[in-house]
């Protein structure tokens, strides 16, 4: 069987092609605006601190906004939650442009950009369309978590690149403006699907998604994975600026998103051809990957190490990125499973915002060590996330396996020793 039959299969569903389209336009954006915001403030103001506390404190807004603007797209409906808060959005992102531009007071960049925080999760409102067109059907699940994986890798390898180059040849403000507009346009066309839209749930009694069993240590490992890929950013931007190519960094960070790409692609095709009524495989997966990742990540460690190279360091990114992608689908299906009926969009975006602020502080960490230490040793700091990351699965596997088994003997007290 053909690598690609599984998601030919994916896109024979009436509607989905339309609906992904929509969402690629929409999602390309959401690697661009950060970027976008640093070059724009630090050309006008001469500040990197100060563009980089505004960005941090959109961050901060992100992850406090998103679960409740989700939570509300579970009640109300995609299309009617997602179009103005994007909308309400975009006024924060060119509210920044106009500040910028009048060289307004600084505390007008963080007060708009922070207005920011209402835009939707895209690609988790793509993630729960495709979990209420397959459902019951693990193995097409699996693949198109695996294709939406790989999408987000794609997104945020292009999305810096675009930005990068309208801000340095066009204007320091048109990555920005152009970003606004191909985030309004694709959320517009992946709403007009309404197909493809999930029910509402307008009367979700469930408790929140952070306390369904299982979920909170499975955010936990989120939140230290995001630690890895905040701190191996900055990290990676300090090494290539003290071998004199900091212009190349973004180049050797990109090898690493493609080679989570291919291999996301790669695992959607093969796991997906696997099915397994075993509902504990997305659990013992989840722990392989992540162990997986921590392994991986010790490449670049070894590389900056041993060779002090840029090339061999961007060799080992690229095969360190592999894990990347299988970890993340595999914890999406988890949150998936896990998350109460009805509330989908709130539980892919708790798990989003654990992400968001795990590299916020792997940031910070690693920022501190590449200036108090080295930009080698800085390194470090990505194994050592992954690792708890590990850590955390694995006790949470543990948990959950000790949970399943009490239930058994509940169901089957006679089996009680």
């Amino acid at each position: 069987m053909s690598p690609l039959t599984p998601y030919r299969r994916l896109f024979a569903h009436p509607g989905t092609r339309a609906f992904t389209l929509g969402n690629l336009v929409a999602r390309l954006p959401m690697g661009m605006f950060s970027v976008s915001a640093v070059i724009m403030i630090a050309s006008s103001r001469g500040s990197y601190a100060l563009a980089g506390a505004v960005t941090a404190t959109g961050l901060a807004a992100t992850a406090v906004v998103a679960p409740w603007t989700a939570r509300l797209v579970d009640r109300h409906g995609q299309a009617r939650v997602a179009v103005p808060a994007t909308a309400f959005a975009l006024l924060g992102g060119i509210g920044l442009v106009v500040c910028v531009r009048l060289g307004a007071p600084d505390w007008t960049l963080f007060t708009a950009y922070a207005a920011t925080a209402t835009t939707p999760n895209t690609g988790g409102m793509s993630r729960a369309r495709w979990a209420h067109l397959l459902k019951g059907d693990a193995a097409a699940l699996h693949t198109a978590n695996s294709f939406e994986q790989a999408v987000d890798e794609l997104c945020f390898m292009l999305g810096p690149v675009l930005a990068a180059f309208l801000c340095g040849t066009v204007s320091p403000e048109a990555g920005m403006l152009v970003g606004s507009a191909l985030l309004m346009t694709g959320v517009l066309l992946f709403t007009a699907q309404r197909s493809t839209q999930p029910p509402p749930q307008p009367r979700a009694t469930s408790a929140s998604p952070a306390l369904a069993p299982g979920m909170p240590p499975l955010l936990l490992s989120f939140l230290a994975t995001g630690a890895v890929f905040g701190a191996m950013e900055v990290v990676t931007i300090a090494f290539a600026d003290e071998r004199g190519h900091r212009s190349a960094a973004g180049a050797v960070l990109a090898l690493q998103a493609a080679g989570s790409c291919v291999a996301g692609l790669l695992y959607g095709a093969v796991a997906g051809n696997a099915p397994s009524s075993d509902s504990s495989l997305p659990v013992r997966r989840y722990v392989l990957c992540v162990g997986a990742m921590a392994v991986l990540l010790t490449l670049p460690l070894l590389a900056v190490r041993l060779t002090g190279s840029l090339p061999v360091l961007a060799g080992a990114l690229l095969v360190a990125g592999m894990a990347t992608a299988p970890t993340m689908v595999t914890g999406m299906t988890l949150v998936q499973r896990r998350t109460p009926e009805g509330r989908l969009n709130e539980g892919m975006t708790l798990a989003v915002t654990g992400l968001l602020g795990g590299i916020a502080g792997g940031s910070a960490v690693g920022g501190w060590v590449v200036e108090h230490v080295s930009p080698a040793a800085g390194y470090a700091v990505p194994v050592a996330a992954a690792t708890v990351a590990l850590a955390i699965a694995a006790l949470g596997a543990r948990a959950g396996a000790a949970r399943r088994q009490e239930h058994r003997l509940e169901l089957h007290p006679a089996n009680t020793p």
